[in-house]
Order: C-alpha cells, then structure tokens, then sequence
C-alpha cells in the first residue's frame, strides 16, 4: 500500500479537519477520566503510571471528585458525558460500585478500565447493580506473552475468566486491548481465532510508545515493517467482519485512515476528553505522562480550567517543529497524539514514518 493518502481519501481528511476544527471550538467535555488510585496488584512491564508520581499517593477521596462532578454537571448533558474509572487498577478501590452508583444517580453512565485480577463473579455483579455501563479488559497475548509483560504468573488466568464472564454479559459495553510487541506480534493471527472462539466481539489493538518502564524494555519496539504488518493485519482482519478490530487511537496512519479505524485520527485529548489525576491535577487523557497538566482540582474550579486553558491541546502550532515542521501529512495530524510528546514538546513516535510503503 502507497502510505500517502489516496485522492479519494485527502478529500475525506479534509471534510474531517473542518469538522474538527469546529469541534475544538466548541470543545465539549464528553469522556472525563478518573485516574482514583494509584494502587495496582500488578507490576506491569510497560507501565508509566508510577514514573512521575509515587504509588505511595494515597487514594482521592470520593467526595473531592465528586466536587468535580457538581461543578461539570450545569454545564454538560450528563447522559451524553462518560465517566471512566482509571489507575493504578481501579478495582484496587473498595468504594468504587458506591462512588459508581453515585453517578448512575446523577444521570452519568460510567465505566471501568482493569486487568481483570480482582473481576470474580461477586465483583462484577456488584458494578452491574451499581450501574456500570462499559468495562475494558487487557489481555495481552497468550499466557506466556501476558505473564511476561504482567509480572504476574496468574494474570493471564484471571484476565482470561474475567472476558469469558464478560461474553455471557448482553447489558453492558466491554470490549478487551492488545499492546502488540515483539513477545506476541507472530502470534496475532491465531489470538484472534482464539478470541473469536470464545465469543469476543470487541477488540482494540495498541502499540507501546518508549515512555516509562517501557523505555527499558526493547521487546516492546517492533519494527517499522512489524509496525506496518500490524496495520495490514487489521485491516483484513475487519475486511474479514468475524470480529470488530481497531487500531488505538496513538497517531495518523496515512492511507490507512479509515481502514483501521471507524474514523480519521484525531487527539480528542483536551478537547473532548479530560481527566482528574489521583493528586489532584487537571489533564486530558491519562495516557499522557508529560506534564501537560493545567490546573489542579484543590486550587482551582475543573469547568474553569476546561473553558480556560487547554490551549496547548487545542492549538498544536508548537509540535510543528523538527521532522513536522514541513510534513506534508501536518495539517492531517497535528503531531499526533499528545502522550507521544515529551515534556519539551518533542514528539517520540510518527506512525505515519514508520509505514513501510510496499
């Protein structure tokens, strides 16, 4: 495949770059992550939650968020403004279904993302009677794969019950992500008849971008034609229709937009998704480990910050700098997504460069 968009497909991106254009205009808040403890039964390879900040943070009290939640709820249509539960793993939280039912109350549909260790039975019946709406599993591979990037010789176990619960569930939205790497990437193809097989539906595909503890794992690089397999690999695999396959939301992929994805790349970070830290601060996307806070809830009122500032994600005319600077893709991208830049500005991956044009 050419990497550069075809003709067809430009005149696509830029109908989409108008619409986003509008769309930071207006700049509704309409996903609000919660990243409510740091705590964490595992240990994971790849992670960079506690690179910046120290697990030792403790838990944010319910009712500070809560405040968050008064002071959003004038000014958003609750049922269209998804609450997510984040960490750390949020099921490390005993008062997550009372916080969870909270909002069910108030009118906002809410959701888990979680490495399914503590999902028993029990559990997961508990967060449906509290009105949980959608929850997000990771399962990374098979068994070896998995464990060896959970650091845990059960995680895959537990994981793996976790979904297989979750495919008899008919009420709620789940769905499971892959960190493709080079531990499971010539394992692809027979994980995605397996997860057919036992009844997945939904399935996000992700690469792992050198920040944390993923910085020192080289195991997590693949390389630029791995890094374009993968994208060739969802592409037939959603031509096939078995199963809804879909790259994460990491960057632009050229002509491959719209072929991987329901739709064409866009950050919604800081534009339609904001986040409130465990210490407190005000981002966008909790994926982003640079310091792109803008405020912080204990000084500041989290609508004001969100009309106010954000400015950094909603005009990119910073990240148009060294290899971006006369990209032809730019007014497509905008530097890709904003986890993939470092506290300085410089953006660490280009998907678009890594396509290796065949």
């Amino acid at each position: 495949m050419n990497k550069t968009p075809s003709l067809r497909k430009k005149i696509g991106l830029e109908l989409f770059r108008r619409l986003r254009k509008n769309n930071v205009k207006l700049h509704e808040l309409t996903t609000l992550f919660w990243e409510c403890t740091l705590r964490c039964n595992l240990s994971c390879r790849h992670c960079g939650s506690d690179c910046h900040v120290s697990a030792k943070q403790a838990d944010m009290p319910a009712k500070d968020f809560f405040r968050v939640i008064d002071e959003i709820t004038p000014n958003v249509n609750p049922h269209k403004t998804f609450i997510i539960f984040t960490g750390g793993e949020a099921l490390m939280r005993p008062d997550l279904e009372a916080c969870g039912l909270e909002l069910y109350r108030r009118g906002f549909p809410w959701g888990v993302v979680s490495n399914g260790m503590l999902l028993s039975r029990k559990r997961l019946d508990s967060l449906l009677a509290a009105g949980m709406h959608s929850i997000t599993i990771s399962l990374d591979g098979f068994e070896e794969a998995h464990n060896w990037q959970r650091r845990h010789p059960k995680s895959y176990e537990n994981a793996l019950n976790a979904v297989k619960m979750l495919v008899g569930e008919k009420e709620i939205v789940w769905d499971i992500v892959t960190c493709v790497n080079q531990k499971n990437f010539s394992q692809l193809a027979e994980f995605k008849e397996f997860l057919i097989s036992i009844g997945v539906k939904d399935w996000r595909i992700f690469t792992i971008f050198p920040v944390g503890r993923a910085a020192e794992y080289p195991e997590f690089q693949l390389s630029d034609k791995d890094f374009t397999a993968v994208l060739d690999f969802i592409k037939a695999t959603r031509e096939e229709g078995k199963i809804r396959v879909s790259y994460g939301c990491e960057g632009f992929v050229g002509n491959y937009e719209m072929e991987v994805r329901d739709h064409f790349f866009t950050c919604q970070a800081g534009i339609n998704v904001g986040s409130v830290l465990a210490d407190g601060s005000i981002s966008a996307c909790p994926s982003i480990r640079a310091d792109y806070n803008q405020g912080n809830i204990y000084q500041d009122n989290f609508w004001e910050v969100w009309q106010n500032r954000f400015a950094a994600f909603r005009n990119r005319d910073w990240a148009k700098t060294d290899d971006c600077a006369d990209c032809t893709m730019w007014r497509y991208c905008e530097g890709n997504g904003m986890h993939l830049h470092d506290d300085k500005g410089k953006l660490l991956v280009c998907d678009y460069k890594r396509i290796i044009e065949k």
